[in-house]
């Protein structure tokens, strides 16, 4: 729902205008151009000696190494040809004026490369950050939770991101496995403030309440109070707290050939069986999580519809269906779904990932959450089983061996 809360164009990174920064890059290469100007005309008697000088000194404020290098080229290059062209070789003038070139520029390379350094090490240290929050926030999804094989994918809008807006999890209750996708409206720290809380109360919740509703109403009030809290970002990252809201869809996958929904105004889940696609469309549209003011009562149906053994059920946001290409056409998941319908759940989810960059060119707009749910049948569960339980059985065995192992070790050395 980026759509929702678009920046303005014109601001980038830290609030500079992209005009400022572009004229930063082009002072040094415009002074030098200047500095021709004045010598290769009547104007030469100006003294241009500090306006080379400080070329390098401005580029290693906006450029990296490189970028100071070749303001550094070019300043000796105009001083060479000023000198050739006004006969001024053997002047104490231009031997000093090399002097400062070469000493600035090899300062400003050294600044500008320890500047490079100390800022990648800073983005290192936030991109870890980010991934232990991600860690945190959107945990890895288990490949196999009871009767069901499970995949999960996220992909951030944002260059250099690794978590947004967008919020999911699946967990093994005693009622089931029940999941959660949503798609917190809006982006930034604020959007994962809202998806914390969100996801918070659905991990509390959705093991002592037998009703899909109330978990959803769990979340619905923690949002409510995460909204009324006090901001702790900047003031022009802060939401209006009657603007925020989340949609949501909630999963209970059951033991038998079912599943469960409750669907706060997010894109319907699609059911894949027998290689054709079907939406599971609520028949009571209901308003997302921090709208509930539009509805009388409290809102919220749990809708069943049939899930058997060798469906496939795919939970996702509307990141990927509302993916444009460059004419402008959203992504076909029902058709991208279809094709891929005899793929493994990482294959398949993959190939998804796959059709998306292609449909798009690479250029997300939006925050992209995937769940992709197997319902396994009765055989393939109980070997699943089996093989979990002779795993257990095998680690249980090398931990005893190696306890007694142990043990005789000690008893051998023991006077």
């Amino acid at each position: 729902m980026r759509w929702l809360s678009r920046a303005s164009p014109q601001a980038v990174a830290g609030g500079h205008s992209p005009f400022l920064y572009a004229l930063a890059h082009c002072l040094p290469f415009a002074l030098a151009l200047i500095v021709i100007v004045i010598e290769l005309t009547p104007a030469h008697f100006i003294y241009t000696g500090p306006l080379l000088t400080a070329t390098p000194a401005l580029a290693a404020v906006t450029m990296g190494p490189k970028g100071t290098l070749a303001a550094a080229g070019v300043a000796v290059g105009v001083s060479i040809t000023t000198a050739t062209y006004n006969q001024a070789w053997g002047s104490q003038q231009v031997y000093t004026n090399f002097l400062a070139i070469l000493l600035v520029s090899v300062a400003s390379v050294m600044t500008s490369s320890a500047t490079r350094a100390r800022r990648e090490g800073e983005l290192n240290q936030v991109r870890r950050i980010a991934v232990a929050a991600q860690r945190v926030l959107l945990r890895p999804v288990p490949s196999r939770l009871g009767p069901v094989r499970v995949a999960s994918m996220y992909l951030a809008a944002e260059t250099g991101a690794q978590i947004g807006g967008d919020l999911y999890e699946a967990v093994q209750t005693r009622y089931g496995v029940r999941m959660i996708v949503g798609d917190v409206r809006g982006k930034g720290l604020p959007a994962v403030r809202l998806a914390a809380a969100v996801l918070g109360a659905f991990r509390e919740a959705v093991h002592y309440e037998d009703d899909l509703v109330e978990v959803m109403n769990h979340c619905a009030e923690a949002l409510r109070r995460e909204c009324a809290a006090p901001s702790t970002t900047d003031q022009d990252d802060m939401e209006v707290p009657m603007e925020d809201f989340v949609t949501a869809v909630l999963a209970e996958l059951p033991d038998g050939p079912m599943v469960h929904l409750v669907n706060r105004g997010h894109p319907a889940p699609l059911l894949l069986r027998q290689g054709r696609v079907r939406a599971l469309s609520p028949t009571t549209p209901m308003p997302p999580l921090g709208m509930e003011d539009l509805v009388g009562g409290a809102p919220g149906v749990r809708e069943s519809f049939p899930f058997a053994p060798g469906d496939r059920l795919l939970l996702h946001t509307d990141g990927v269906i509302e993916a444009r290409n460059p004419d402008n056409d959203f992504f076909a998941l029902a058709q991208a779904m279809e094709a891929a319908h005899g793929r493994t759940p990482p294959e398949f989810l993959d190939e998804l990932h796959q059709e998306l960059i292609r449909h798009t060119n690479g250029r997300l707009t939006d925050d992209v959450a995937m769940i992709l749910v197997d319902r396994l049948d009765c055989a393939e569960s109980e070997a699943a089983h089996a093989t979990e339980a002779e795993v257990a059985d095998r680690t249980e065995a090398t931990v005893v061996d190696g306890a007694e192992a142990g043990r005789g070790g000690d008893e051998g050395v023991r006077p």
